[in-house]
């Protein structure tokens, strides 16, 4: 006798670890940029009944505010909220099946404690290096014009700027750069620079500046 097909409701229907038979994210870069966006400035609150994916995005970039929504919907969420903070939108959405999405949901900051990903999840980061590093430096990160001044000379070129306390978070930043071949160098404990002119123009085409 045929087994009857599983009843889901909500989210569940579109988790692609309890179900793997959905498949992926139907845009296969969403997971890796949201992954990112996360690992950045989000949290997931497991607390309440339903559990809450929630991620800050400032008020000065109103794409990424979308970029963040457009993500969630195409990952997972059937609805996503924003709420109106003091210089930034909480973007969020509840369902159950966060979790099972983000495992690296715990008590406490993400730099006080091991953020180490799954091998599932380096697995589909190693498919989309580039979409994973937009989430990051569109979350701790930065495209500035940096000023120099040689031998009374002043010049400004483009430098890339990442900042995070978790060494775990950096050190997948890193990878991730290394998997793309983009040179990077650490000019503080917690900062990682991309300077050179051909980095730069590598992380132009799958970063680009904050909107």
């Amino acid at each position: 006798m045929d087994r009857p097909e599983p009843v889901m409701v909500g989210t569940a229907a579109r988790c692609f670890r309890c179900f793997p038979d959905v498949g992926n994210p139907t845009d296969p870069t969403a997971y890796p940029y949201l992954l990112g966006l996360y690992l950045g400035d989000g949290h997931l609150v497991t607390t309440d009944r339903v559990p809450v994916l929630r991620v800050y995005c400032a008020d000065a970039w109103p794409d990424l505010i979308d970029a963040c929504d457009v993500a969630m919907k195409a990952v997972l969420a059937n609805k996503v909220q924003r709420i109106q903070k003091q210089g930034c939108v909480a973007v969020q959405s509840t369902g159950k099946h966060w979790p099972c999405l983000f495992p690296q949901h715990g008590p406490g900051k993400k730099h006080e404690r091991p953020i180490v990903l799954t091998d599932w999840q380096r697995e589909i980061v190693a498919a989309h290096p580039g979409d994973f590093l937009r989430g990051l430096f569109h979350s701790d990160g930065c495209r500035v014009s940096n000023r120099v001044t040689v031998r009374g000379r002043s010049y400004v070129y483009p430098r890339y700027m990442f900042v995070n306390e978790s060494a775990d978070i950096m050190g997948l930043c890193q990878w991730a750069l290394d998997l793309l071949g983009i040179a990077w160098r650490m000019n503080r404990r917690n900062s990682l620079s991309v300077a050179r002119r051909e980095a730069v123009a590598a992380l132009d085409r799958h970063v680009g500046p904050k909107s």
